[in-house]
């Protein structure tokens, strides 16, 4: 049973800070160097310095981790951050534009109980053990989060949305605009309120869309900190041994399945150190699956991808055949699912995504998907130009996913390849934090 809880946020005094745009920056998992030392000169509080501290040229790399929380606590002493007074929940409306329109998110910052997963929390997608270990560091030296994990819930009978659309027509705690896209947060103390939200989330199934590894980095620190607690003669903590402090719950942002601000967008694959004799057989392994059209550049690949998307393409190869888009769609005569290991769920082995790892990358390229000549983004223009100047070999094009997609194959006890989904836009990090202290 999900349990879903308001909690004391930590957020930014605007008196102390002024613009709450220059405080605020992406999670980390999306941030470059580039956009690290951008975000570092932006402004001196910017949130940067807890969620991604910059590694000092001979200074031990573990010690960024405590720098984080030297400067968290200071800006706690200062007044830069301040912990509210009462617990709430917050509401939080995210603006941005997305193919030309202008589009509105709604979300729900809480704090919601660690499980294990399955027990309420479902997750969709592997994750790689680096990037838990680094998350894991920082929650151990700074004991908060700072960037909510992004989760998705139904709401058939439109229940929670009734209760927020309320919520919405009073007056806002936080108001911004940052870079196209638009933050307005309210808070919803009430007890009456914070009642009915609680309550509706009691038996709801919660499904990670984007954090899997913080959900899975709060487990471990969950059970660190529980297993400091327990009597001598214990092991291992059990559920009645583990009670209501703080770190025995995470941040979460909870957006409905049918919020029409909900996008996901294709991740595609950049690949090289690909043998010459594997890349020239390529074609004709293809061909035994798919059906193989090439597209001239002169049409404009990324037009043309589009066009495939919607016309059921697989995958779009560029780099396979000289100024040309090699677009694959499926043979009627073979059963592709039948090539995937069937250690999988029939949900996974039915979409494009996984066929990728599977049937192409590993089985006719020989390449692992934690291989570190695979490399991974959303901008199909950036792919293409990485193919032109040699820095990769091939670009693999994928469509997006739809959220259902995801759900089946967590409901079906599976998960996808790494970087399957990227949910668009990213929730930012500073808006509200969650301290366990």
């Amino acid at each position: 049973m999900a349990e879903v809880c308001p909690f004391r946020g930590v957020r930014y005094n605007q008196g102390t800070v002024g613009d709450l745009a220059k405080v605020i920056c992406p999670p980390y998992d999306i941030i470059t160097p580039q956009q690290q030392e951008f975000y570092y000169k932006r402004s001196e509080y910017n949130a940067i310095r807890l969620e991604y501290v910059q590694t000092q040229a001979g200074v031990d790399s573990v010690n960024k981790y405590q720098r984080a929380a030297n400067t968290f606590q200071r800006w706690l002493g200062e007044g830069v951050l301040q912990v509210e007074d009462y617990p709430a929940f917050y509401l939080h409306d995210h603006y941005f534009t997305h193919l030309g329109e202008r589009r509105k998110r709604r979300g729900l910052i809480s704090r919601v109980r660690l499980g294990p997963w399955g027990s309420s929390v479902y997750p969709h997608e592997e994750t790689l053990s680096k990037a838990k270990s680094d998350r894991l560091q920082l929650m151990r030296a700074c004991q908060a989060n700072f960037s909510p994990i992004f989760t998705l819930y139904q709401d058939l009978e439109g229940k929670i949305a009734g209760i927020l659309s309320e919520v919405s027509k009073g007056e806002p705690v936080i108001e911004l605009s940052d870079s196209g896209e638009g933050h307005v947060v309210w808070a919803i103390a009430e007890p009456e309120l914070i009642h009915q939200v609680s309550d509706f989330f009691v038996g709801q199934s919660l499904y990670i869309a984007d954090g899997h590894h913080r959900y899975e980095t709060a487990l471990a620190y969950q059970h660190e900190r529980a297993c400091l607690s327990l009597p001598a003669e214990c092991k291992e903590p059990s559920g009645s041994l583990i009670g209501k402090e703080a770190f025995n719950y995470v941040m979460m942002t909870l957006v409905d399945f049918a919020d029409p601000g909900l996008f996901l967008l294709p991740i595609y694959r950049l690949v090289r150190g690909i043998a010459s004799s594997a890349l020239s057989g390529l074609k004709d392994q293809l061909g035994q699956f798919f059906v193989l059209e090439s597209v001239s550049s002169t049409v404009g690949l990324i037009d043309s991808w589009r066009d495939a998307m919607r016309a059921g393409a697989v995958t779009g190869i560029v780099g396979l055949e000289d100024d040309a888009l090699i677009v694959l769609k499926r043979r009627q005569d073979v059963c592709i699912e039948d090539m995937l290991p069937k250690s999988h769920s029939l949900a996974y082995r039915s979409l494009n995504v996984s066929l990728l790892p599977h049937l192409i990358l590993d089985r006719m390229l020989g390449l692992a998907p934690a291989n570190e000549d695979i490399a991974y983004g959303v901008d199909v223009g950036e792919a293409c130009w990485q193919v032109a100047e040699g820095k990769y070999q091939l670009a693999f094009l994928l469509s997006p996913l739809q959220p259902e997609m995801a759900k089946a194959v967590a409901d079906a006890g599976d998960r996808m390849p790494q970087k399957s989904t990227y949910f668009y836009p990213k929730l930012p990090t500073g808006l509200v934090l969650n301290y366990f202290s």
